[in-house]
């Protein structure tokens, strides 16, 4: 026979000594967590128990009892994350046997083929491509862009990482060792360099006396005049 007196309720503490979060259980139910819910600290001294060899209907009551006085953070009322005013567990709802056979059926691998609720049911191209992204982490969030852009902030490459790139970027250690560029590459590349194509097409040299100097067309401001300056260009 099951003891009706297995019941107990929990708190989950803060490094400082106050709750965090309040909750009722059964055997080893307080050190876990469960889908959706708060997570318990890793030290498990930071786990005590408030009330234990409780009814369920009193470790209920007990629950709700606690979540009050303490008070919830979402609702602006104490510092505890429960998200409810607690006595909602399942562990008193009564399963139909439809139910319970379907859920075991589940669990033992039964849906495969025929019996999977997604047989048949091909992706689309969004969800192909979305799952796919996903894989290769382009759907990371800004949040999460910036937060590595910042950790690699003032890293810099050892001596010895800096002489295998070095050596990498020399001779047959460079991947492009060897690979020249076609014809069709190079008349591109110097057509781009000539006439229009070129981005200094038209621009003169302006210096401002200081040794600064910039290309534009016309005279950039006050105070310069044609020619070079001792700088390189901006």
């Amino acid at each position: 026979m099951v003891n009706p007196y297995r019941f107990y309720t929990y708190a989950y503490l803060r490094k400082d000594g106050t709750p965090y979060y309040v909750g009722k259980g059964e055997g080893n139910r307080v050190y876990y967590k469960r889908s959706g819910e708060v997570k318990p600290p890793k030290d498990r001294l930071r786990i005590i128990f408030l009330k234990q060899n409780l009814l369920e209907e009193e470790a209920f009551n007990h629950e709700i009892y606690m979540i009050s006085v303490f008070g919830r953070k979402d609702l602006g009322t104490g510092i505890l994350h429960n998200r409810t005013n607690g006595g909602e567990g399942c562990s008193g709802i009564i399963r139909s046997e439809e139910y319970k056979r379907k859920s075991s059926e589940s669990r033992k691998g039964k849906y495969k083929g025929e019996k999977n609720p997604h047989y048949g049911k091909p992706h689309t191209e969004e969800s192909k491509r979305k799952m796919r992204e996903k894989r290769i982490g382009k759907l990371q969030s800004k949040e999460t862009k910036m937060k590595i852009k910042k950790s690699q902030t003032g890293k810099f490459h050892s001596e010895e990482t800096k002489n295998k790139m070095s050596e990498m970027r020399q001779g047959k250690n460079n991947p492009n060792y060897g690979n020249s560029h076609s014809e069709e590459t190079k008349r591109k590349m110097s057509e781009k360099k000539k006439g229009k194509n070129n981005p200094s097409y038209g621009k003169k040299c302006w210096n401002d006396g200081n040794g600064n100097v910039k290309r534009s067309i016309e005279c950039p401001g006050d105070g310069w005049v044609l020619g070079m300056g001792k700088k390189r260009l901006t």
